[in-house]
């Protein structure tokens, strides 16, 4: 929760750290927008879970799980200030005793009546891309 200048220049001392020194970095945030910019693979998490991973240019541009779709409408938009993105309904879902199948199917816009009742696997979405989501089941998607 730093301020825009202060925060721009620790993830530039932390990019240059990461070309100069060959550093790794794991870089957790909520902000999607700045780790498509700082990061080579964004993994998307909900819940505990990864849902989504990929190349982070190939995920924010063509997100292949609802959840991630939603991170990335959430962004501001500087062309749209106004634009208005329609939240999920309900609660996150406990942690302690987490929803079975996919743990998004309760807020997922999209779920299909299997998503309650069977963990997804891995589905390819791309080269080096996959997402956890029935809908990209035989290559589908949204």
């Amino acid at each position: 929760m730093l301020d825009v200048s202060i925060r721009l220049s620790v993830l530039n001392l932390l990019a240059g750290l990461v070309h100069d020194d060959g550093l790794a970095l794991l870089y957790i945030t909520h902000d999607i927008a700045s780790a498509r910019y700082f990061a080579d693979t964004i993994c998307v998490m909900y819940a505990g879970r990864i849902v989504e991973s990929g190349p982070a240019e190939q995920v924010v541009s063509h997100p292949a799980h609802p959840y991630t779709e939603l991170l990335i409408l959430a962004a501001p938009d500087p062309e749209d200030p106004h634009r208005n993105v329609e939240m999920p309904a309900g609660e996150p879902p406990s942690l302690i005793e987490p929803p079975s199948g996919c743990r998004f199917h309760t807020r997922c816009p999209y779920a299909l009546p299997r998503c309650g009742g069977e963990l997804p696997p891995n589905f390819n979405a791309g080269e080096e891309h996959w997402a956890a989501c029935w809908l990209r089941e035989n290559g589908g998607g949204q």
